[in-house]
Order: structure tokens, then sequence, then C-alpha cells
């Protein structure tokens, strides 16, 4: 009987780890979703004109690293930015980045 109860409680131990690992990673997608959707909304009403050119390769980095994204993480990120309230609905963009 010892045997039978080890190896039920080995898969139990596992599947906790596992859905502590999950519950982590999909922290880290929301807190990275956070980040690109904020970064969207600058790309998006920024007015490149008023960048110091020392600014003008990184902000076209980042630009070209959001147009990259697939459309639906585009718009997870965008909407988690709106429902957080970090961006007004008129100001965040409803599509790729400028």
């Amino acid at each position: 009987m010892t045997q039978h109860v080890t190896q039920h409680v080995e898969p139990d131990r596992e599947v906790a780890m596992l859905r502590s690992e999950l519950e982590m990673l999909m922290g880290e997608r929301r807190a990275l979703l956070h980040a690109v959707g904020a970064a969207a909304v600058f790309v998006a009403v920024m007015d490149s004109h008023s960048l110091p050119p020392d600014s003008y390769e990184s902000a076209d980095k980042l630009a070209i690293a959001i147009n990259g994204l697939p459309e639906e993480t585009l718009r997870d990120a965008l909407e988690l930015v709106r429902a957080d309230g970090d961006a007004p609905d008129g100001d965040a963009p409803g599509g790729k980045a400028a």
C-alpha cells in the first residue's frame, strides 16, 4: 500500500509544481503585455519630430519590435493597458505602431 500512495503523491506534487510554474508564467506574460501595450501607446502618440536626434534609433527599434508582434498579442496588450486605465480609449492605437 505504501508504494501505491507514493505513486499517487508524486503526480499530485508534479501537478502542483506545474500549476505554480504556470501561474508564474501567466504573471510574467501579463507584465510583458502591459509593457508592450504602454510602449505601443507611446509610439502611437509621440511626435517623432520632437524627439532628440540621438533617440531616433531607439524609437525606430521600438516601433519595429511592436510592429513585429502578432496582431493578437498586440490586441491583448492594448486591451490590458486600457483595462488598467493606463490609456484613454481614444489614445491607444487600434493596429500596428507607426
